[in-house]
Parts: structure tokens; C-alpha cells; sequence
């Protein structure tokens, strides 16, 4: 098993006032050449949002879009017509294929929206574009991986799929407790995300915000240290 630490404080910054953003790997004008995507994942972007702001109408192409709410609500809108607020526990999916247009605005107009968008390359190109959402009965989960996206021929139904062979997992975890993640496909890497908490992976320890690639393994074990909430993000390291 080979991994990398990636510390929070080494993340790209951007401060525009109504939004905090830390990039895990190069966007917008923050670009490192060392970071610029861990396989096909290819943003994570940690997003504060002000009240009464946030991203105005804007498009995409060719990327599955995840977005996975940490605190508020956040109000979906797109050109296909779907409008909505989605908050903790909830996921949205987004093929965004031959083209979408979408805006993502904080629904409180004073509290601050806390958010994940991870982006993932295709395995499919100029798909028809199509949007997806779904709750996840994470806070009564507790101490086991959640399932929140699957491959589109891999899911059992309850994760949303995308066009991808990749895996999200989201999990709350109690401290001193120990949990183990197989690999679903053989020379996929996991790329893990520590929301809050510590814990122990391969002898690092790892803080809030934290993160980890991990490839080469069929199975690795977590030490939660402190209650902990922790994505993993399963994903093939190259095209083929």
C-alpha cells in the first residue's frame, strides 16, 4: 500500500468574501501542478457560503458533478428544469455531459451553506445531462461507510450512480473504534477526506479537514481517534 498525506493547510485558498473556498487540487487561480487531480477525481472543493449569496448561473460539460451539503441548505437550479434545496444528508448528482447550466445559492438568507463538490472525468462523453438527488440516513448509521454513489451498473439501488467506476462513501464514526475499506475494484486508489474528527490511517494521523490518496491496497484499516465524519472516494487511477 503506497499513500500520501495531503494537510489541510496546503489546500489552495480563495476568500471572495461571501465564499471560503479551499481546493484540494488545482482550480480556479489556484494551480499546482502537484495537484491537479488524484485519478479521475479531479476537484474537492470545501466551500463556505455567506447568507443570501452564492454561485450564479454558470455551465458544464463532460464532468460528474457530486455535491454533498455539510451545514445549511443549498437551492439547486438548472436548464433541465430541476429547482430545489438540498442539506446534510442529502446528495445531488450531476451528469453534466453535452452541456448544463446551473446556479447554487445558499437558502438561508443570514447563516452560512458548508458544502463538498467533488468533480469526477467520465468514463462517457456527450451523454444526455440528467440530475439526481437523494437522502442518506447517515446520523443513524453510525460507525459504518455509507454508500452514497455507485457506478451506473454497480449500484444496489439505494447509492445514486454516475457515469464512472467510482465509489463514495460517507460515514460518522465513534471514537476509539476501528473500521477496514476494500477496494470494490481491483487498482482503483481511494482518495479519503476527513470532514471532522482524527484518526489513523497507516501509521499518519490525520485532523479535520486532512486528507489521504491510499493505492496499491486491497484493504486498509482507520483508527477513529475522535468521533470522526469521513469521505472516501473510490476512483480508477488512469482512462483505461
Amino acid at each position: 500500500m503506497t499513500t500520501q498525506l495531503f494537510e489541510s493547510n496546503t489546500r489552495g485558498k480563495a476568500d471572495f468574501g461571501w465564499l471560503k473556498a479551499n481546493f484540494s487540487f488545482s482550480f480556479g487561480n489556484y494551480h499546482n501542478p502537484q495537484r491537479v487531480q488524484f485519478g479521475m477525481l479531479r476537484v474537492l472543493n470545501d466551500d463556505t457560503i455567506a447568507g443570501g449569496t452564492g454561485f450564479g448561473t454558470h455551465s458544464h460539460a463532460n464532468m460528474e458533478i457530486i455535491t454533498i451539503p455539510l451545514e445549511g441548505g443549498l437551492m439547486h437550479k438548472d436548464s433541465m428544469g430541476n429547482e430545489g434545496v438540498i442539506r446534510f444528508g442529502e446528495v445531488q448528482v450531476m451528469s453534466a455531459g453535452t452541456g448544463v447550466e446551473h446556479s447554487e445559492m445558499n437558502a438561508s438568507q443570514k447563516d452560512n451553506a458548508k458544502t463538498l463538490q467533488l468533480w469526477v472525468f467520465p468514463d462517457k462523453e456527450e451523454v444526455t445531462p440528467r440530475y439526481d438527488q437523494k437522502s442518506f440516513d447517515i446520523e443513524n448509521q453510525i460507525n459504518t461507510f455509507v454508500n452514497i454513489v455507485s457506478p451506473k451498473d454497480s449500484t444496489d439501488g439505494n447509492a445514486l450512480w454516475v457515469y464512472q467506476k467510482t465509489f463514495f462513501y460517507l460515514g460518522i464514526f465513534d471514537s476509539n473504534t476501528t473500521t477496514t475499506y476494500e477496494v470494490k475494484i481491483p487498482q482503483n486508489g481511494v482518495y479519503l477526506f476527513l470532514i471532522e474528527g482524527e484518526i489513523e490511517v497507516n501509521n499518519h494521523v490525520l485532523k479535520a479537514r486532512d486528507a489521504m490518496g491510499i493505492n496499491d491496497f486491497d484493504q486498509f484499516e482507520i483508527k477513529i481517534i475522535t468521533q470522526s465524519k469521513i469521505l472516501l472516494v473510490e476512483v480508477p487511477m488512469n482512462h483505461s
